[in-house]
């Protein structure tokens, strides 16, 4: 790859654009006074040592990237609460923006790792100067338990090169289902904590200092 600024530009505009779309629709549930099911949304573009570490592992040649590597432009959706999750995919299926073209479900079927996440990968149309192109990218969605599980599972994976001692795969297995167990308990009290975050948000808004 010559240019990889060039390259990336489309991918970087697609974030950049996606985020505020997708933050805009946390936004209209506020106005709206009712609770969103989406508390924050994070993107990145992935970095060119990852784009072809991973090109290298899964074989995909460097003129491929385009059709063949779907997360170049990822973004992440975090809720509160797994039936949030289901909300949001609803959501991104009835959008008209872009291309829904594939979906992963790996919170029903989770992986052997004990990871868990909802991927969605869609066909994006960006405006450049030389017209419209179509990019792929990923949206994850997840709670935040899931998010923090995850994030320390990536860390570990780099360390270890993805060959995890047997211990700290049966500890990482068993966090995640303590991370899911978790979910499910909140989810059970969801009622109570709207409530609490409503009457916060409230008293806030009326004494601001």
């Amino acid at each position: 790859m010559k240019n990889w600024d060039q390259f990336l530009a489309p991918y970087k505009q697609a974030v950049d654009e996606l985020k505020v779309k997708l933050k805009g629709m946390r936004r209209q549930y506020e106005l709206d006074s009712n609770p969103s099911p989406i508390e924050f949304v994070t993107g990145r573009v992935k970095p060119i040592p990852s784009i072809l570490d991973k090109a290298q592992q899964k074989e995909i040649p460097l003129d491929k990237l385009e059709e063949e590597m779907q997360d170049i432009a990822g973004l992440r959706l975090m809720c509160q609460f797994v039936d949030d999750i289901w909300k949001v995919v609803k959501m991104l299926r009835n959008r008209k923006d872009f291309e829904i073209v594939e979906e992963r479900d790996y919170i029903s079927y989770k992986k052997t790792s004990g990871y868990r996440s909802y991927h969605v990968v869609i066909r994006y149309p960006v405006e450049t100067i030389y017209g419209e192109k179509k990019i792929l990218a990923e949206i994850q969605i997840r709670t935040l338990a899931m998010n923090f599980w995850a994030t320390i599972e990536h860390s570990l994976n780099y360390k270890y090169s993805g060959q995890f001692p047997e211990t700290i795969k049966n500890r990482l297995q068993r966090a995640a289902e303590a991370a899911f167990r978790l979910d499910e308990e909140m989810s059970t009290i969801r009622g109570e904590i709207q409530e609490a975050q409503a009457f916060f948000t409230r008293k806030k808004e009326s004494n601001p200092d």
